[in-house]
């Protein structure tokens, strides 16, 4: 059974560095203990490359190098423990997403500010980021929840206010969907992500050792589009 789509807030700032290269979870709390962190960063190794539904907290137990009690000592349950990894994957996007929301600067600006950010955040938390990625391909209606509660909804939800506010201040076309804006900025970013390696095979595809270039020519493709105005039609 998949965890249930209980809700919570993810909207707390990480500093920068909290999520090591390679996937590490350690958390930003200070009362994280070495334990708690090793059962995370085994979890979502684990859930990464086997899912939530392959994994069973004895497995998680021996490549955390734990007993399984202390796993139930610092998580009531295997959904709990997802749920942590979830909510701590989330944490610095959600931040990076709530100041841009909030902040100064043109919309272009901003759109390009969390083009560059999110990528980042994928890049450095890579197991993560395929473990949500893989439920989010799940076709499962209650994954899809969970990860819409947990992760992604608030997150989405915020970027379509930005290109929302785009459009209101005249710098987005009225009749655009920002909804299906959010979708495509998102989206490039993990395709990127996660089809890089082979990216990196393709000769013209000389863009994929340069995600920085990579995100800003994205940006400037969508924001600007791909027709020369003084070209032929």
């Amino acid at each position: 059974q998949f965890p249930s789509h209980e809700k919570y807030a993810i909207i707390t700032d990480r500093p920068d560095g909290q999520f090591k290269q390679g996937g590490s979870m350690t958390n930003s709390f200070s009362r994280q203990s070495a334990g708690e962190a090793a059962i995370l960063d085994a979890a979502v190794r684990l859930f990464s490359a086997n899912g939530y539904d392959a994994v069973s907290m004895r497995e998680v137990a021996s490549e955390a190098g734990v007993s399984k009690a202390n796993i139930y000592h610092h998580f009531d349950s295997k959904e709990a423990l997802y749920r942590a990894i979830l909510h701590q994957s989330a944490e610095d996007l959600s931040g990076l997403v709530e100041t841009l929301a909030e902040g100064a600067g043109s919309f272009e600006s901003r759109i390009s500010e969390f083009a560059a950010g999110h990528l980042k955040h994928l890049d450095g938390n890579p197991l993560a980021s395929r473990l949500i990625i893989r439920e989010a391909f799940s076709s499962d209606d209650e994954r899809s929840r969970v990860l819409v509660d947990q992760v992604f909804g608030s997150i989405f939800e915020r970027i379509v206010s930005i290109f929302r506010a785009g459009q209101q201040a005249g710098a987005l076309r009225r009749e655009l969907d920002p909804a299906l804006c959010a979708t495509l900025l998102m989206g490039a970013d993990v395709f990127f992500f996660q089809a890089r390696d082979m990216l990196n095979q393709l000769p013209q595809a000389d863009f994929a050792l340069h995600p920085a270039r990579f995100s800003r020519e994205m940006v400037e493709v969508m924001l600007r589009g791909m027709m020369n105005p003084e070209g032929e039609g």
